[in-house]
């Protein structure tokens, strides 16, 4: 385990400390959760645009759901039941991360809720939406998320795998479960995309 834990530093020591002027303002804007609205507001209005306004509007309280689960599973629970420390707030790292802007984020980081979202959003799209072109974009828009995390200190990669494993596995029940209500309802989603 201490071994682990020595990797995990050290990849997140070597990650934070690639850093110049320009990517401090770059990762501090893309780990800001409001400079996503355009993306969001893009996605929602391609499920309106694609399935009409009653399956989109089931689809995005399932959307409500598989964040809002992916949250409070990452920040509720699991990173108040480890309680290890973010990098940030770990004093054998002080002195040896590139802080930005002041930033240091809550005390706990494992996992990152960040990454839960993030995957748990862009995962459950690809699956309705079921088109590689789409994927590629929304899987990258994850990556990069988390890539700024840890480039801001804030994240250990371990917190990022966690946290991707917590955003795919609520995807994927949230998918299944939307999957059976539209079939209970009438309104397959599936059959929407064969024809798209």
């Amino acid at each position: 385990m201490e071994q682990l834990i020595q990797i995990d530093q050290n990849w997140l020591v070597a990650i934070n400390n690639w850093h110049s002027v320009w990517a401090d303002h770059v990762m501090w804007i893309i780990s800001a959760k409001l400079t996503w609205l355009p993306l969001y507001a893009l996605l929602v209005g391609l499920l309106f645009w694609r399935f009409g306004w009653k399956r989109a509007l089931i689809m995005l309280c399932f959307f409500g759901a598989a964040v809002g689960l992916s949250d409070f599973i990452s920040s509720g629970i699991i990173k108040h039941w480890v309680c290890r420390p973010r990098p940030t707030h770990e004093p054998l790292l002080e002195g040896m991360l590139h802080i930005v802007n002041g930033y240091h984020g809550g005390m706990y980081g494992f996992v990152s809720s960040h990454a839960a979202n993030t995957m748990s959003c862009g995962l459950l799209f690809s699956l309705i939406w079921r088109n590689w072109k789409a994927t590629l974009p929304l899987m990258l828009w994850v990556a990069l998320n988390c890539y700024s995390r840890m480039y801001l200190g804030v994240h250990y990669p371990g917190d990022i795998i966690g946290g991707l494993i917590v955003g795919a596995l609520m995807a994927l029940v949230v998918y299944w479960a939307l999957g059976k209500v539209l079939a209970r309802l009438r309104m397959d989603v599936e059959d929407d995309v064969a024809r798209g």
